[in-house]
């Protein structure tokens, strides 16, 4: 807050505009949007009071024209007066001057996130305690510039990698390479593309989950990457529409805590630092950034306490638990607070309910202040600019330095923030030299050619040095790949179709189906068996890199578009599979590689003597930046795209004149409807291969041919319709005000959980997955182990004691520009011109930073109360396989809570799920291990996760959530 403002404007400030615009003045006096100070700032805009807080619903949003205008004139900033007058002219006049607007006076009901602080500090685990004491001795001997150095990044392109901190040199740290994304090495060359986190979440399979996140850590540290930005578990998937759903394993926060946690320990059994990402209730892309749709701030995720814990924040428990060096922070704002600087969620519920070890760092410019960032729990600022893309205008760098300096930031917390990065770096083992060498990554993000520059984004003079080494990092990681595709391809239908043979059909069923087509028609075919490969998405298209960051959908669907999606070394396309699949001395193969079925011609007539027809369809999103088509990131609806359904629908039509048999495969990046052609009888077979990555044909071949018996489970629901989801399933595509106010109301209820409250029927239920052979499970046998109890045990005494330092202010000269450094432009340095204009004495703190808040019963150790990761009572069934084909069964555990009076319980969730091989007539017993944490709810008023002791826990087990035979009781 600046210094000099009169203390009745401070308050209003503070009142008016905590959380969100206040943040700006922390540390220049002046608004970063508006470019005035406080005092211009409240003498020419209103404040917002409860009673002006009305949102209009105009007939076509002002956002839009906005955006437009934006573009259009190149602008990116404009006054808030100014904002808020356009768009309250255009909500009042409409189209055409009539009034079509609507207004609401309903406001939030989840009020502001309270304040937490201070920020707890690093060093209380005992699996860390070895890198805090190493981190600590390093630490001490920095000077204030090498320590701000750490925690600031570059700037945009100031580095090779897409994020880049500066080194510590007189002390020995080095420059952190941080690369996207969670399903590869973003921007490389020679690196393995492999299958989608959706993908990897329904396989189902533990040990996959983390192969492929060791094969992509591998990759990672051979192309000098110390932390990959992946993997990510938020979007959780309350809205199945939202644009990056696919970048997460799932929509539900079991799931995605097993699979993030597996895929942690995968990346940092390599020694890589992984990323658990976005923290938190980054739910879809419309107005997730400021101006990236031309409000002025980005969407509030107003969550209750409950569930923020059980859904939301969930799965980050399983990843810090398994010992993630970090956490990114959304650009959201949550509860009408940036999650960056949201003091609660950094310091209360990450680093002491978590007992988080490692550091917090932003999402790309996700940081909106400074001072306040840093006193809620920040560590680290990337890419380092402040508010501003490449502008070089960072809000910490040099303004960190005169923050620490003037005792705006205590020296603690930035000692702390340095010694959790340096201790993370310590904990993964990258200070042996010889496994990290103290290189740039052997490859550039900003250029394909051998030669260019380290800071590619800075107009300065440069020498020109080798950037790209081409080097090859793929290694067999190509059969992680496709087997994670293969087992993540769920079959959804199958009328004794599948699978098929190089002959198109199998003997038997070739002369059975020949012989039902020649009573219908009169007609026997003879010859070769035809068959037809239908849809743009079978082919190559322009190839699988043609839009940048893969933001178009054209050509077969291997990915998602955005930051998480990566230059494809090549993608093997299901024709050119199929192709080479099909004995062609027996099949006779026609190909329509188009959305539309030819309307003349040989093609035309060649229809209707096909005897089985595949058809392709998609549907594609990603990342908010990139718009294709009527997608903005956000999908507009759950339909197949680029005419996917009637292409479907004509094909089952004109297949063998309509008694052709047709397969439906789908590729896409979360649930599609298929309602308008699931029950047509010739649709026989319909295989659903999500996104499969660069072994997309091998791994689609390897399922339809039976080479591999189909065991991958669907990780969402696929529902009947959008709005069978209800409606927290529906992205706020119209914001309703300057700061888009997105209410979670539906709560615990998303995806299943919502279907199962309200007794809706799903096309396909979450966990459905057919196969080649039968499973039954049966026979649940349920043993305690330990008592119930309301309340974990007490929380732990520290294992270790953070490390400590003097807290005398450095000299100031410590920050001061060296004499005869050649200054790059846009780079962000740490250090000060002159300290002459720098006032020390009493910091307005937020409010609340004074009081210092009581530590969490949840809390005392990695992952939280130890206690909540003691298993209390295990699960065991019998899984047999009953069926003619051997294949992997995925049995999978719900639990029922016990009534409890004033407590809302789902109907049941998922607690437990696990993979196995069974020959046919072979039997295993599967055990679930059921942890205090899985068992409990979490009490709002105790503020503690509490065990329901009265009635009994029900157990039900079987193959999806709504097929479930073994059932036991405790």
């Amino acid at each position: 807050m600046p210094r000099n403002l009169d203390p009745s404007k401070e308050g209003l400030l503070r009142s008016h505009y905590d959380g969100a615009a206040r943040q700006s003045f922390e540390d220049d006096g002046r608004d970063s949007e508006s470019g005035l100070d406080a005092t211009e700032f409240l003498d020419r805009a209103s404040p917002p009071s409860a009673e002006s807080k009305s949102f209009f619903r105009p007939r076509d949003s002002p956002v839009q024209r906005w955006s437009a205008l934006r573009r259009a004139t190149g602008r990116r900033r404009c006054c808030l007066v100014l904002l808020t007058c356009m768009l309250g002219l255009w909500l009042l006049i409409g189209i055409g001057g009539g009034v079509v607007y609507k207004v609401f006076q309903k406001e939030p009901p989840y009020g502001q996130s309270p304040p937490w602080y201070p920020a707890p500090k690093g060093g209380i685990a005992r699996t860390w305690a070895a890198s805090y004491e190493k981190a600590a001795k390093m630490v001490e001997r920095m000077t204030l510039a090498e320590k701000v150095n750490v925690t600031t990044g570059t700037g945009w392109q100031m580095g090779l990698a897409v994020g880049t901190n500066a080194p510590a040199v007189y002390v020995g740290f080095p420059q952190l390479q941080l690369q996207d994304g969670p399903l590869g090495i973003r921007f490389a060359d020679n690196i393995t593309a492999f299958p989608a986190g959706i993908t990897v979440g329904a396989t189902w399979n533990r040990k996959l989950m983390y192969a492929r996140g060791k094969a992509h850590a591998n990759e990672a540290h051979r192309k000098g990457i110390n932390v990959l930005l992946g993997p990510c578990v938020g979007p959780l998937g309350r809205m199945p529409a939202g644009g990056r759903n696919w970048e997460g394993f799932g929509a539900d926060p079991y799931l995605q805590g097993i699979a993030g946690a597996e895929t942690v320990k995968g990346i940092q059994s390599e020694g890589v630092m992984a990323t658990i990402k976005h923290f938190v209730a980054n739910e879809q892309e419309h107005f997730r950034q400021p101006w990236e749709w031309g409000l002025p701030h980005a969407v509030s995720s107003n969550i209750d306490d409950r569930t923020l814990h059980e859904l939301y924040a969930w799965p980050f428990g399983d990843a810090v638990k398994a010992g993630v060096a970090s956490v990114m922070c959304s650009y959201n704002q949550v509860n009408n607070s940036y999650s960056c600087g949201n003091s609660k969620l950094l310091n209360g519920i990450l680093k002491d309910e978590l007992g988080f070890q490692g550091f917090v760092m932003s999402d790309w410019l996700a940081q909106r202040s400074g001072v306040s960032t840093a006193l809620a729990g920040l560590d680290m600022t990337m890419p380092g600019d402040g508010l501003d893309w490449a502008k070089g205008k960072s809000l910490w760098g040099p303004e960190l330095s005169r923050a620490v300096l003037n005792g705006s930031v205590p020296l603690e917390r930035l000692n702390d923030m340095v010694t959790r990065i340096v201790a993370a770096w310590y904990q993964l083992g990258q200070d042996d030299e010889i496994k990290f060498p103290r290189k740039p990554p052997n490859f550039s993000s900003w250029t394909n050619d051998r030669l260019g520059f380290l800071a590619h984004g800075s107009s300065s003079t440069q020498d020109l040095v080798e950037v790209n080494k081409f080097l090859d990092v793929q290694s067999n990681h190509s059969s992680i790949a496709r087997q994670v595709a293969a087992e993540g391809t769920v079959l959804l239908k199958n009328d004794n179709l599948l699978p098929i043979s190089p002959r198109g059909l199998g003997d038997a069923n070739l002369k059975r189906r020949r012989d039902v087509v020649e009573r219908a028609t009169g007609k026997r075919h003879t010859g070769k068996f035809r068959v037809g490969v239908f849809g743009e998405d079978a082919g190559p298209g322009s190839g699988p890199n043609h839009c940048k960051d893969r933001g178009c959908n054209q050509g077969t669907l291997g990915s998602g578009w955005g930051s998480g999606a990566v230059e494809f070394p090549y993608l093997v396309t299901p024709i050119e599979t199929l192709r080479s699949r099909f004995d062609k001395s027996e099949v006779e193969l026609h190909e329509y590689l188009s959305n539309k079925l030819p309307t003349a011609g040989s093609d035309q007539a060649a229809l209707n003597d096909l005897e089985l027809c595949i058809v392709f369809a998609n549907a594609d999103s990603g990342e908010g930046f990139t718009k294709w088509d009527d997608v903005s990131g956000d999908r507009p609806n759950l339909n197949l795209q680029k005419g996917g359904d009637d292409l479907i629908l004509d094909v089952a039509s004109k297949c063998g004149s309509g008694h052709g048999q047709v397969v439906v495969v789908i590729h896409a990046v979360g649930p599609v409807l298929v309602e308008k052609w699931i029950e047509l009888p010739n649709v026989n077979a319909v295989l659903l291969a999500n996104l499969p990555g660069e072994e997309s044909g091998n791994a689609l071949a390897d399922v339809l041919f039976g080479d591999i018996n189909p065991s991958g489970h669907l990780p969402y629901t696929i529902g009947k319709s959008l709005n069978d989801y209800g409606k927290g399933g529906q992205v706020l595509y119209r914001p309703k005000g300057i700061i888009p106010q997105q209410d979670f109301t539906e709560g615990l209820y998303i995806d299943y959980r919502y279907f199962d409250k309200h007794s809706i029927e799903p096309r396909f239920d979450f966990g459905f997955g057919l196969s080649y052979t039968t499973f039954e499970v049966k026979n649940a046998q349920v043993t305690p182990w330990k008592s119930k109890s309301p309340l974990p045990a007490s929380r732990p005494t520290p294992a270790a004691k953070p490390p400590t330092y003097s807290d005398q202010i450095p000299p100031a000269s410590e920050v001061l520009f060296p004499a005869g450094l050649r200054v790059l432009e846009r780079y962000v340095y740490p250090y000060l011109k002159s300290v002459d204009d720098i006032v020390t004495g009493p910091y307005p703190y937020p409010d609340g930073y004074e009081t210092k808040q009581p530590l969490s019963g949840a809390g005392g150790d990695e992952g939280g109360n130890p206690d909540l990761w003691e298993t209390y009572v295990s699960v065991a069934v019998d899984v047999e396989n009953v069926g003619p084909r051997a294949g992997s069964a995925v049995p999978q555990l719900y639990l029922v809570y016990p009534a409890r009076e004033g407590v809302d319980f789902p109907v049941r969730v998922l607690r437990g799920f696990d993979k196995i091989y069974l020959r046919p007539g072979e039997s295993r017993t599967v055990d679930f291990n059921i942890t205090r944490r899985d068992l409990s709810y979490w009490d709002v008023q105790k503020q503690n996760w509490v065990m329901v002791t009265e009635g009994k826990y029900q157990f039900q087990v079987g193959q999806s959530s709504r097929d479930l035979t073994a059932v036991g009781t405790w």
